[in-house]
């Protein structure tokens, strides 16, 4: 069973940068397409960047300039690399994978994910 972690959150000053890994267990993570979400204080789930087993990304297009995210299949860990960071970038941060054999194509839907972390905080503040 795949089990993913967080980890690489904290606290930021604005315009500071994070890099978020998403590390997996339980079975190949090239085998699934990615997604990272966040959730801010009193505001719905936002896909933000997926990134499925061909390699091939899609980023939020308010976030093209500032966010990236990549695979690294020998240790199994997918990241999003955080530049430039915002006060409004300040969220819980999850990232979850569905099987490529279930979903094809990418994809920054919530309910077409069914694992998922535990989430890592990222606060920017001064």
């Amino acid at each position: 069973q795949l089990q993913l972690v967080e980890s690489g959150g904290g606290l930021v000053q604005p315009g500071g940068s994070l890099r978020l890994s998403c590390v997996a267990s339980g079975a190949p993570l090239d085998d699934y397409t990615v997604a990272w979400f966040r959730q801010a204080p009193g505001k719905a789930r936002e896909g933000i960047a997926c990134i499925e087993t061909t390699g091939d990304t899609s980023i939020l297009t308010n976030l093209l300039d500032r966010f990236t995210i990549s695979r690294d299949k020998v240790k199994n860990t997918v990241y999003l690399q955080m530049n430039s960071l915002k006060l409004e970038d300040t969220a819980v941060y999850y990232c979850a994978a569905v099987s490529a054999t279930v979903l094809s194509g990418l994809s920054l839907i919530a309910q077409q994910y069914d694992h998922w972390g535990q989430g890592a905080q990222v606060t920017v503040s001064s």
